[in-house]
């Protein structure tokens, strides 16, 4: 195999959707059509692309409507600690709303922004104060196409950060070590490589602490203020040589004084960091892992993942992101069959996944805030209770399903499993009103109507037979194309309850007869119901 050789075959509606669906957090149909035909490197240059329409978004706003100052931006407002609850809420919310957008023009840079959030942990549960968590996604938003030694460097001066990793406690007099740690064990280098060698010393993370002392963060909590950051004060730096081990090559950092020794050293920490023969192994792993397949093998580590790193740490590349992730996406390995389907989904590729496959609208965030509100609360709920909470992770090491055995596997649970059900029986018998005249959720009276040619002339045309409802109803909903036994016994015995199919022509043509017979409307509606049900629940709908 060719491994990272370019797909030079045209996509076709199955790996457009494939390519789509890791890509983004799920196409609409109407993507997967625009992909279809396209190379490999023309559809990953244009969801790269695609991200300028994204990269100026409105702001979030209050999103309360019984208020006063409902619609209106907060976080140019003066800090109000009695709000934090809700305004992060609103940032968590107003995020979500970017993956879930439908304006044509389906972009990598959201994904990609999640990924770096699970790299580059930084939990809202730490802070409190909702203005960090929303400069800290802004940052990974703003770099998440970039350089990762430039993001690498603005992360380890970012406030939020400072904060979780108590990099604002780090002095001279008492080295913190926390995010001198964490910066190698899980942002750089990695704990070990993959035959199991120790990357770095505990002396490596003691001169790495002495490196980064002296930051701070600026305005946590700082009751009416209007701005936050971080500041270097030169009398809380260790002014001292950094010796690092031979990992490191035996690398010393010049110890510095003065105004710009904090900007200094952490350049040269995060180059020598960068320097390290793992780290480009470590960053281009985990892209693998969360794009590609969670099963990274000796197999893929030697063609995969060690050309690609060398690549990435070039001199030509230098540590690009776009570059590594176009040669990743439009990968051989990428489209070989035996990682199509070979993920599970996470609660935000299911979620977001399903409101996008059904699309969904979302609701005018600076017009339409309220019911804006009610879909992401929706989504954000889903999510919470399925164990994935953006921007608030439960460890430092991200998500349980990111970097445990079994990786996206742990998705799944007794517990997990029945909730998806939940989620998506809400899209088969419509509860939730987002506004009026909005009910989220499928709408088979509209659904029958569109698929069925001339509907009310029942005499003239003849109607469709329940496999043509299946096909249509099962377009791009899969992964992996069912076996004709699994959709002889979805329609048989799902939609037709075991009775003959003929029967399905009968009710339908008695339905587009009186279409305002409840009792024939409700036949029709029903088997559509118990199919899209029943597919919702399939273990291939919860795999991509």
């Amino acid at each position: 195999m060719a491994y990272l050789d370019t797909y030079t075959a045209p996509l076709t509606a199955s790996t457009a959707a494939h390519l789509l669906r890791r890509a983004t957090f799920g196409p609409t149909n109407q993507e997967i059509v625009d992909f279809t035909g396209k190379t490999a490197t023309q559809a990953v240059d244009l969801l790269i692309s695609n991200a300028s329409y994204r990269a100026s978004p409105p702001p979030p706003v209050e999103m309360d409507e019984t208020r006063a100052d409902a619609g209106q931006e907060f976080l140019t407002k003066p800090f109000d600690g009695s709000r934090t609850y809700e305004y992060f809420l609103w940032v968590r919310y107003w995020w979500i709303g970017l993956m879930t957008e439908q304006n044509g023009h389906p972009s990598v840079l959201e994904k990609l922004t999640a990924f770096w959030q699970n790299h580059f942990v930084v939990a809202q549960s730490s802070l409190g104060d909702y203005r960090f968590p929303d400069r800290y996604l802004r940052l990974l938003r703003a770099n998440a196409m970039g350089n990762f030694r430039t993001m690498t460097i603005a992360i380890t001066k970012d406030p939020g950060m400072l904060v979780f990793q108590n990099g604002n406690a780090n002095t001279k007099e008492s080295p913190n070590e926390n995010y001198a740690r964490e910066l190698q064990e899980l942002f750089t280098v990695g704990q070990k490589d993959f035959a199991g060698n120790a990357n770095y010393t505990e002396d490596d993370v003691k001169a790495a602490a002495k490196v980064l002392t002296g930051w701070q963060d600026v305005n946590l909590w700082a009751a009416g203020s209007t701005s936050i950051g971080s500041v270097f004060t030169p009398s809380r730096h260790d002014v001292s040589n950094k010796t690092f081990s031979g990992k490191y090559n035996n690398t010393v950092i010049a110890g510095r004084s003065g105004a710009t020794a904090g900007d200094e050293e952490v350049a040269d920490l995060i180059d020598m960091l960068l320097r390290h023969p793992q780290t480009p192994k470590f960053i281009c792993r985990k892209l693998y892992r969360w794009y590609v397949n969670s099963n990274v093998t000796q197999e893929i580590e030697d063609n995969v993942i060690t050309p690609l790193a060398t690549f990435f740490a070039s001199a030509g590349n230098n540590y690009a992101i776009p570059p590594v992730l176009k040669r990743l996406l439009t990968s051989d390995i990428f489209f070989d069959n035996r990682n199509v389907g070979a993920l599970v989904k996470s609660p935000a590729e299911f979620m977001i996944g399903m409101m996008r496959h059904l699309n969904q609208p979302v609701p005018d965030i600076t017009t339409e805030f309220a019911p804006f509100r009610r879909m992401m609360q929706f989504q954000e709920w889903g999510m919470n209770t399925m164990q994935l909470r953006f921007l608030d992770q439960p460890l430092v090491f991200g998500s349980v399903p990111y970097y445990q055995t079994g990786y996206s596997k742990n998705w799944i649970n007794g517990t997990t499993l029945g909730i998806r059900g939940a989620h998506t029986d809400a899209m088969v018998y419509p509860w939730l009103e987002i506004k009026p005249g909005y009910m989220l959720g499928i709408d088979f009276y509209k659904w029958i109507r569109e698929i069925q040619p001339n509907f009310s002339d029942v005499a003239g045309t003849p109607a469709i037979p329940c496999e043509e409802l299946f096909a249509q109803f099962s377009k791009n909903f899969f992964a992996l194309e069912l076996p004709e036994s699994q959709k002889n016994f979805l329609i048989d015995t799902i939609m037709m309850r075991s009775v003959p199919r003929s029967t399905w022509i009968f009710e339908l043509n008695k339905y587009r007869a009186a279409p305002t017979d409840a009792g024939w409307r409700n036949a029709v509606i029903g088997r559509c119901q118990a199919l899209m049900k029943y597919m919702f629940r399939m273990a291939e709908y919860q795999v991509f």
